[in-house]
Order: C-alpha cells, then sequence, then structure tokens
C-alpha cells in the first residue's frame, strides 16, 4: 500500500520547525536532508543518504545509476520511501521519482522554495517547505526578528509616538 499522503503530511509536520536564517542554497539543502534524516531514524528506519536510483545517469554517464537524496527501508513488509530534495522545479527530480514509484518505492519530493511550489501530481507526493529570501543568495525560514532593543520595555514609545 502506498501510504504517501501520510507520510509526506508527517515529513511536513515534522520540517514545519525548521528555522534557520541567512543560509546558502547548498545549506538549507543539507539543513533539510539531515531534518529528514533524522525523522526517518526517529521512526525506526534504516536511512540511507545518497542511495542509488532506479534511474541512470543521462549520456555520456548512462552506465551509472543518478541517486537519491534520501532513501529510507521500513520493517514488516512496508514499501519502501525514496526521497528528493530541491529548491528548483526540475523535471528530472520528476520523473525520477515516478520511476521509483513505478519500482515499487513511495516517492516523497521535499520542495523548499522562497516563490509558489507546484505539486507535481500522483504518484509523486510534496513535501512543500516555504522559505523567505531576505538578501541574495542567503534564505530563511521561521524566524521571527526581535524588536529593536529601543522598542521594548517599560516606558517604549509607539508607532503612534514615534512616525517613521
Amino acid at each position: 500500500m502506498d501510504d504517501g499522503a501520510e507520510l509526506a503530511a508527517a515529513l511536513a509536520a515534522h520540517l514545519d520547525g525548521l528555522a534557520f536564517t541567512g543560509l546558502g542554497t547548498d545549506q538549507v539543502t543539507a539543513l533539510v536532508i539531515d531534518a529528514i534524516t533524522g525523522w526517518a531514524q526517529a521512526q525506526g528506519w534504516r536511512v540511507y543518504r545518497r542511495a542509488p536510483s532506479v534511474v541512470s545517469l543521462p549520456p555520456p554517464l548512462d552506465r551509472q545509476k543518478s541517486v537519491l537524496d534520501v532513501a529510507c527501508a521500513r520493517p514488516g513488509g512496508a514499501l519502501p520511501i525514496a526521497i528528493e530534495v530541491d529548491h528548483t522545479d526540475r523535471r528530472r527530480t520528476v520523473d525520477k521519482l515516478v520511476a521509483e514509484a513505478a519500482a515499487g518505492r513511495v516517492a516523497l519530493w521535499v520542495r523548499w522554495s522562497p516563490g509558489k511550489i507546484n505539486a507535481p501530481g500522483p504518484p509523486v507526493h510534496l513535501v512543500p517547505l516555504a522559505v523567505t529570501k531576505p538578501r541574495p543568495g542567503q534564505f530563511a525560514r521561521g524566524v521571527e526578528r526581535p524588536p529593536p532593543p529601543h522598542s521594548t520595555g517599560p516606558g517604549s514609545g509607539t508607532a503612534q509616538e514615534f512616525p517613521l
């Protein structure tokens, strides 16, 4: 049974608490992969990073297999899970995950972006992760900026008293 919708929802709930600021693309991707790995290990699953995919690389490397960001083996006859993490909308990733699903794996796509995230549709289950882009090349998520020191505490002014 493909329990992908439930797995995607559970992973999304886990990633909802992920917070960071000022990270570059590779750093965000690594942090997300670490969080996914921790989530899967907490379930008691065997976790493999950079696991071989059923999909070959494009020529001239077509004798080699592509890799998955994370793969999980689950006990009790549950389908294995194939997980990809991307910050862009890559057709090759969707094709890879469709092939993984056809091979009997639950296909999850963790897509992080400051923009609109489109669902790829079945059999790939999307786990969207919204981020912000406070500066060029830097991303943030779930980090609230504290008020400046001069605007907190007793006797502090209000916006009406101190217009900008």
